[in-house]
């Protein structure tokens, strides 16, 4: 778990808050608008994505949403994941984190663990095994699941890339979305103590306004709390 942070927001604890999804789901337009709620109430916050999210993570983007990886399968698609997850958490996160902000990332591990794991079939204690070599103890505050059918999820991914080729992922079937979903939605009943379930067929002001809720409950009110204890 992340830590008091000292700094950017002094006094108060800094959280890291993950948006998970299948494609289309809204998660970049969401993470926007959280930073800009957390910025109205003088909260630092660094926004970033995965994969990617620092120099080194961003070069293994480039090869995994290309598709250079997946003629290798889900394993090695998995392992270039974690070592992108690697630098990331190192180089941009964690730093973040110390630095006093909050930290907003646009897919984590859960990712790894629905399409690589839950939809690629790799045995789920393997995906956990690679993920704890990773990141140790380190997981998210909280993480929003953001939930949306898979007809309306692809035709936005459609609609954003516009006459832009689609990546890896987006690339494949009905069946392939379909499980992923499902993945996510199991994911979050497993634990409900890190993960909210957010509907995200709804408009994107009702997608932020149920997020911010969710976040606010969840970790506004114990920073506050923590805050007024120091």
């Amino acid at each position: 778990m992340t830590g008091p942070g000292r700094g950017a927001n002094p006094g108060r604890p800094a959280r890291f808050v993950t948006l998970e999804g299948g494609e289309g789901a809204g998660k970049s337009t969401l993470a926007l608008g959280l930073r800009r709620r957390l910025g109205e109430l003088g909260f630092e916050c660094l926004v970033t994505r995965e994969p990617g999210g620092s120099p080194k993570a961003e070069l293994i983007r480039e090869k995994l949403l290309s598709g250079q990886i997946a003629p290798f399968g889900p394993f090695a698609e998995a392992l270039m994941f974690q070592a992108a997850r690697i630098d990331h958490v190192e180089r941009a996160i964690k730093p973040a984190l110390a630095r006093g902000e909050w930290v907003i990332s646009d897919r984590f591990a859960d990712s790894t663990r629905a399409y690589q794991g839950a939809v690629g079939r790799l045995d789920p204690g393997l995906v956990l095994g690679l993920e704890r070599a990773a990141l140790g103890a380190f997981k998210p505050d909280l993480t929003l699941v953001l939930d949306v059918p898979v007809e309306v999820g692809l035709a936005r991914a459609a609609l954003r890339r516009g006459a832009g080729g689609a990546d890896r992922f987006e690339r494949e079937g009905r069946a392939f979305h379909t499980r992923l979903r499902e993945a996510y939605l199991r994911i979050a009943e497993a634990e409900p103590g890190r993960c909210v379930v957010i509907d995200a067929a709804l408009e994107p002001a009702a997608v932020e306004d149920m997020a911010w809720a969710a976040l606010e409950s969840r970790l506004l009110r114990t920073a506050e709390r923590a805050g007024l204890a120091r």
